[in-house]
């Protein structure tokens, strides 16, 4: 096979986040956001999108810089304060059901120096305002995918030899890889991926297991399963029937647990990059649905601000299902980027729950989606707890038990 050039490389990824990612129909607006550095893919994306009938491609752009230039510098009582212009202006995209493109890419360590006290503050305040945005995205109701970008910053966090240059080139070639860019044809390379992700959530869904049992090192978990709950993975599509892939890389399949039937304790197998700070080896236990202890090795203070953020933080919002056979797995790299590092170990989201993982979600009332078992929340943060010596087995309604994973692989 020709390897293709990374001119054409940029192009095909352009292109599948437009074509495929958001699967932008002719007539619709384009949201992205993204950091500056990102202008080269943005600008390709926008033109990717106007020749797919766009009106309009708007991009809100973000900066690694002046992110950390404001923790060190402005006002300790100014954290509150947030640019309502742009909360706003996302609220109204999504009520005109305009797609978005949100390219996640930062340095993961950007604000390890600075006071958890304010970055739990910011990502408070953040979730605060777009809670009417997010809950447009959590419903289905509009079409949306994320992606990422290599920052010279996070190459050197992942790459710890070679020049900026090199780290930055190694970079690119695994995202490239991962979200199959590189190959002559991505677009049928993603149909055929899909496609699996649908057959393993057409099994799952016909089993209706009532929970799952994880066993580990560091890992004794029963999670509960809601009656007509729902697994998802790969392509989604919109209430008004827009199919979207909302994640590229994806190699999960997920669900939402009952927020009230957890029991047990797990451990991370990977850092969490959460608002700037990583938190590493941490534990979690929980009783009747709720986590009851924590420790960390490394970012404890930020992760018990995280789940201080409302009382559904201190529940679970979504269990996804990953084998270590996954394309990220195999290339054996950390990312430190929950994107990437999520779709390469099975993982736990705290915070609020997909309403669309629960037959008959987004038109349920609050009060209902709560009683049958999903969570609230401003929050909703995945973190990995999977790995190559984790065994899961489905708990039918008969109280009967089946291996559903075993050594980190699917056993059927």
């Amino acid at each position: 096979m020709t390897e293709l050039s990374f001119e054409q490389k940029l192009q095909n990824y352009a292109d599948l986040a437009v074509k495929v990612g958001v699967n932008l129909q002719p007539g619709q607006r384009l949201i992205v956001r993204g950091p500056l550095e990102a202008a080269p893919l943005v600008r390709l994306m926008a033109a990717s999108a106007y020749q797919a009938g766009a009106r309009l491609v708007d991009v809100i752009w973000s900066d690694d810089a002046v992110t950390l230039a404001r923790f060190q510098y402005a006002p300790r009582d100014s954290f509150t304060e947030y640019p309502t212009w742009q909360a706003q202006g996302l609220i109204e995209a999504a009520q005109r059901s305009d797609a978005f493109i949100a390219i996640h890419a930062t340095d993961p360590d950007l604000l390890k120096d600075q006071d958890p006290d304010l970055v739990a503050l910011a990502q408070r305040t953040h979730q605060q305002q777009l809670q009417e945005y997010f809950a447009y995205i959590m419903a289905d109701k509009v079409n949306w995918c994320v992606i990422s970008y290599p920052l010279a910053t996070w190459a050197a966090k992942i790459f710890l030899d070679g020049t900026p240059e090199t780290q930055l080139d190694r970079l690119w070639a695994a995202i490239f890889k991962i979200n199959r860019a590189d190959q002559p044809d991505p677009v049928a390379a993603w149909q055929a991926h899909t496609q699996q992700l649908a057959a393993r959530c057409a099994r799952l869904n016909a089993k209706q297991y009532t929970a799952l049992k994880y066993t580990a090192p560091g890992v004794d978990l029963m999670l509960g399963l809601p009656d007509h709950h729902e697994w998802h993975g790969g392509q989604k599509e919109t209430l008004a029937g827009i199919p979207f892939i909302p994640n590229m890389p994806t190699e999960e399949v997920f669900t939402m647990p009952h927020k009230d039937r957890v029991e047990g304790v797990v451990t991370s197998t990977k850092p969490l990059s959460y608002g700037g700070v990583l938190i590493d080896n941490f534990q979690l236990r929980f009783v009747g649905g709720k986590i009851v202890e924590i420790s960390a090795d490394k970012g404890e203070a930020v992760l018990r601000k995280l789940i201080d953020t409302d009382e559904g933080a201190a529940r679970l919002g979504e269990v996804a299902l990953v084998p270590q056979s996954s394309p990220i797995a195999q290339s054996g790299i950390l990312f430190y980027n929950t994107l990437f590092d999520e779709n390469a170990s099975s993982h736990l989201a705290v915070g609020r729950a997909y309403r669309f993982c629960l037959q008959g979600g987004p038109e349920m009332s609050d009060e209902a989606f709560a009683a049958a078992g999903g969570n609230h929340s401003l929050a909703h943060v995945d973190f990995m707890i999977g790995s190559d010596q984790m065994d899961i087995d489905g708990v039918l309604a008969d109280g009967a038990a089946e291996p559903l994973m075993r050594a980190g692989e699917w056993v059927g």
